[in-house]
């Protein structure tokens, strides 16, 4: 696979960034058929990337990937210490009036799925989010999770009563609403690395739009943020 079908948004000597399709995992699993974006990138650049992070196979958007074993590790601190400022859409079932936070520790139960938990017994999560359009039956959200577990931003919305649309595992009748894909999009990643800023961007493909059509919701991009969402996880 070259470069231009891996749909890479921006590459230097340190960094690969690249926009993963619904469906793709990023790295090696049981039971996957098709080779993970990591491995793909590792063929188009001729060389091995190191895995920074991960999105969920049924979510879209915005992943990097460090060239070397010092970017990775340099990385892999921002991602720890909180100061990789990362910006998801997120389209919800239902109506959701307010902008908010949940601040629910999280932890693992079976087959895969993560769940709510008591302090002191799961891990500190917290996700803060913001409506950028509502609907009757769904709302569109941008969402920043300050902390990076598993599923996290799934699980804190379902928790709302919110479940987002496309969802196989959280939520009545799934996947919810009877939508095909899974409306969680990584949009934004802000961080600084090596006295370099990086503000990285991948717009919500068309089989995204085009859900979010079918509600009377639409996307217009940059002119939908502003310096006020700094607290929403745009760098400040």
């Amino acid at each position: 696979m070259d470069k231009a079908r891996l749909s890479v948004v921006y590459e230097d000597g340190r960094v690969l960034a690249v926009d993963k399709p619904v469906g793709l995992a990023v790295i090696p699993g049981r039971g996957l058929v098709e080779e993970p974006l990591s491995l793909l990138a590792s063929r188009a650049l001729g060389g091995k990337v190191f895995v920074v992070h991960r999105l969920d196979r049924g979510a879209s958007g915005l992943v990097i990937f460090a060239k070397d074993a010092a970017t990775h590790r340099d990385l892999s601190l921002l991602f720890e210490g909180r100061r990789m400022h990362k910006l998801y859409l997120a389209l919800v079932q239902g109506r959701l009036e307010a902008d908010g936070a949940v601040d629910r520790p999280l932890r693992a139960f079976g087959s895969g799925r993560m769940g709510l938990a008591s302090t002191g017994v799961g891990k500190a999560s917290l996700t803060r989010y913001r409506v950028l359009g509502r609907a009757e039956q769904a709302a569109l959200l941008k969402a920043a999770p300050e902390t990076g577990r598993r599923h996290q931003i799934r699980v804190h919305l379902h928790s709302l009563g919110h479940p987002i649309l496309g969802d196989p595992l959280y939520g009545k009748n799934r996947p919810v609403g009877g939508v095909g894909r899974l409306m969680l999009h990584a949009w934004r990643l802000d961080f600084e690395l090596h006295q370099a800023c990086y503000r990285l961007c991948a717009p919500p493909g068309e089989d995204f739009l085009e859900v979010l059509g079918r509600y009377g919701l639409s996307f217009q991009g940059p002119e939908q943020f502003s310096e006020q969402d700094a607290g929403v996880g745009e760098q400040r």
